[in-house]
């Protein structure tokens, strides 16, 4: 199996714990938490920032002794609404307890500005399409640049209906040369309805130093240290994935692999 597709630690309680140590880069850190009804998870932030994403189900939030109640609405990550999120500064202490079965993301990285605790969805998140054909697929951006909400962390869902690509065409973003391209390391958490699917996952190079093609489960984790990284929905199986990425600037800038480039002039005419 590849080092870069993590597979959940069992069913309930913390299923992922992906630090920069573990991924083996500086920035990007992921956990998820499976909480039936009642149970809690709390974390101190440190000297990183996170912002947790209720992914399913729904829980009372607590960030730096402030009680920001019950948050939650999606019971099924598939319905596609807008996800309830918040933000948690470094040097913080966060609570949620489960007031339904629930799905929780840890989504961190460096804190390197103050801002504020504060809720980041579902208000200001909007299902957006993108993409034309078999290449559309639909976003709830939570924390991407366009929303100064973060210091370091850009985060966003992608649904990818049955039978379509997306992060597609293949892109990479592993320069640290802006504002031609950023660099920012990548996470995707992913999901599959009906859940005994499966999705296919590609991470590449262009010298093809790194060269990796996963097929991903329900409830998988890949890493993108660097290169492109295309994924693909099979025909009867919708696909959705949370993204987490941070670098050195919290800008969004890449390149398409210039063997497939045309395929985005193509949809742009």
């Amino acid at each position: 199996m590849s080092a870069l597709l993590h597979k959940p630690m069992g069913r309930s309680g913390k299923v992922h714990d992906i630090t920069p140590e573990r991924a083996g880069w500086g920035y990007v850190g992921f956990g998820l938490y499976h909480l039936s009804h009642g149970e809690t998870a709390a974390e101190e932030t440190g000297d990183r920032e996170v912002i947790i994403v209720l992914v399913e189900g729904k829980a009372r939030l607590s960030v730096a002794g402030s009680d920001f109640g019950e948050m939650g609405e999606r019971m099924l990550v598939f319905d596609r609404t807008p996800p309830h999120c918040i933000y948690v500064p470094g040097k913080s202490d966060w609570t949620a307890t489960a007031t339904t079965d629930c799905v929780v993301a840890i989504c961190s990285a460096p804190c390197i500005a103050d801002y504020p605790a504060a809720r980041l969805g579902p208000e200001g998140i909007e299902l957006t399409p993108r993409g034309k054909r078999q290449n559309t697929r639909f976003i709830n951006n939570i924390a991407m640049e366009g929303r100064d909400v973060a210091s370091s962390l850009l985060v966003t869902e992608v649904f990818t209906p049955a039978g379509n690509w997306s992060s597609y065409p293949s892109h990479r973003h592993d320069e640290d040369d802006y504002p031609r391209m950023t660099y920012l390391e990548e996470t995707y958490y992913h999901r599959l309805n009906p859940a005994q699917g499966f999705g296919v996952q590609r991470v590449y190079t262009d010298d093809r130093s790194l060269d990796e093609t996963m097929a991903v489960s329900d409830g998988d984790v890949v890493c993108v240290p660097r290169g492109h990284h295309p994924c693909g929905a099979p025909y009867g199986y919708d696909m959705y994935y949370l993204n987490v990425m941070a670098g050195p600037l919290r800008k969004w800038r890449f390149e398409n692999d210039p063997d497939h480039d045309w395929i985005a002039q193509k949809d742009a005419d």
